[in-house]
């Protein structure tokens, strides 16, 4: 994952990133990264080229029901979680802000049953409002500056369907302090949005990254209750 990267690969996320927000257009260095690293996946360090192992647990552990249900990967990257909801029977929507990664999810899949688009979680299509039974977010939430937190959330808890459900990877602060990022890890309080929005805890397990024991990951379920 990012913290297990080289130094050189995550001062130069960090400058990208920082250099996107301060001419105020704070996803552009996604699509950034994604081009300049020419195809080499060691360049983005979030794509391991296989399901999140987080979400593959949640997986194996509630063996959800696919066949008959939407899903929605929420800036899917290289498309692995994506193509492990296909593969339980989920009809799945995957979208990224990169067009590079787009293009590279269609290239590494072909033959997929996934539709994987370009899209923007700040501004999702009208179409997609409570529309999806499942909806994954791994790591999206804490890659975008806390000015944006509450836009952020608001907009992937919009996409659940009513009794659906959201799962929710991302890595957990314990204090309310403005962390260094990016990343720009969630607070409680943040999370607390989710349910403000409608949508009730499930479950909550918390991981640490490896032998990383400073870095809190935090795997949510929700389940959507009502059509705030």
């Amino acid at each position: 994952m990012f913290e297990k990267q080289p130094e050189g690969l995550q001062q130069r996320v960090k400058q990208l990133a920082t250099q996107a927000i301060e001419e105020e257009n704070p996803t552009a260095w996604f699509d950034i990264l994604y081009s300049q690293s020419q195809g080499d996946v060691t360049q983005i360090p979030w794509a391991k080229l296989t399901c999140h192992p987080y979400l593959q647990d949640w997986l194996k552990t509630f063996n959800p029901e696919g066949e008959g249900h939407s899903a929605l990967v929420i800036g899917c990257g290289l498309g692995d979680d994506a193509e492990a909801l296909a593969a339980r029977g989920f009809q799945v929507t995957a979208f990224d802000i990169s067009p590079t990664a787009i293009d590279w999810c269609q290239q590494r899949f072909p033959d997929s049953a996934v539709n994987y688009i370009v899209a923007d979680l700040l501004a999702l299509p009208s179409q997609w409002h409570q529309a999806f039974d499942l909806v994954v977010e791994i790591r999206n939430i804490q890659a975008l500056p806390l000015s944006l937190r509450s836009t952020v959330i608001t907009s992937v808890a919009s996409v659940v369907a009513v009794a659906g459900t959201l799962v929710v990877i991302n890595r957990l602060r314990e204090t309310e302090m403005e962390p260094d990022g990016p990343p720009w890890p969630l607070s409680n309080s943040e999370l607390a949005q989710f349910t403000e929005l409608g949508l009730q805890e499930v479950s909550r397990v918390l991981f640490y990254e490896s032998e990383r024991v400073d870095i809190l990951q935090v795997r949510l379920e929700y389940q959507k209750i009502s059509t705030k």
